[in-house]
């Protein structure tokens, strides 16, 4: 893995809020609703966005629509049970001289209530399922997010907690470290951490504590 690095990129729900709750709270009500599997739709939903899982159960394109607007609404209002990733408060406002940004398949109202309702500092840099034509596990939202920061993706630390968030950022040529405890063959050689308490701050640079406190993030311009 690089070690140097001009910006940092997070994935919202799963990797620094913990949306467990309130996501499995609105699909189970989704599948009960259809006659669905509620598992195997919870299963399909993490990490994609909205209209894509609806979308792939559902093969009317006008309930598809008025589905996910219903949704989507519904997560926007309800942070029920929404908690902060341990640590993620911490380091994000120890970020807030550098480059970082978040990139969520959630839409722009849900992202914004989730974080504030967690107290997270909320980025400038803020890319939602609205912004994008193609969700994870397609490259383009940290793609888009690297340009707006103006950096180059091979240049970038993304932080990921599910299998298409982890396959977007590979795919875009950033460097990925692993929330939590998935496992699959996209997380293979990969650091993993459980949540941010592992991962200690100072200035100019990031470093996992489970890695005996090697330097896995430094400002290119902090090093002459």
């Amino acid at each position: 893995m690089r070690t140097q690095f001009d910006a940092i990129l997070f994935d919202m729900d799963g990797t620094l809020v913990d949306s467990t709750a309130v996501v499995e709270r609105t699909w189970r009500n989704f599948a009960a609703f259809h006659g669905l599997d509620d598992e195997t739709v919870i299963g399909h939903a993490h990490g994609r966005p909205t209209a894509e899982t609806v979308s792939f159960f559902i093969g009317n394109p006008e309930l598809a629509e008025s589905e996910t607007a219903r949704i989507t609404h519904a997560e926007s209002i309800d942070t029920d049970g929404v908690t902060e990733i341990p640590g993620a408060a911490a380091v994000l406002e120890a970020l807030a001289d550098q480059k970082w940004a978040v990139v969520t398949s959630a839409g722009t109202d849900v992202a914004r209530a989730r974080m504030k309702a967690c107290g997270l500092v909320l980025p400038e840099v803020f890319v939602t399922v609205e912004d994008i034509k193609v969700g994870k596990p397609h490259p383009e939202g940290y793609l888009l997010a690297c340009t707006r920061l103006g950096v180059d993706p091979q240049r970038c630390l993304v932080f990921e907690d599910a299998g298409p968030g982890i396959a977007a950022g590979l795919a875009s040529g950033a460097s990925v470290v692993v929330v939590g405890g998935y496992q699959g063959s996209e997380t293979a050689g990969l650091h993993t951490i459980s949540d941010f308490t592992d991962v200690v701050v100072e200035p100019g640079v990031v470093r996992l504590s489970q890695e005996n406190r090697s330097d896995l993030y430094r400002k290119v311009a902090s090093v002459g």
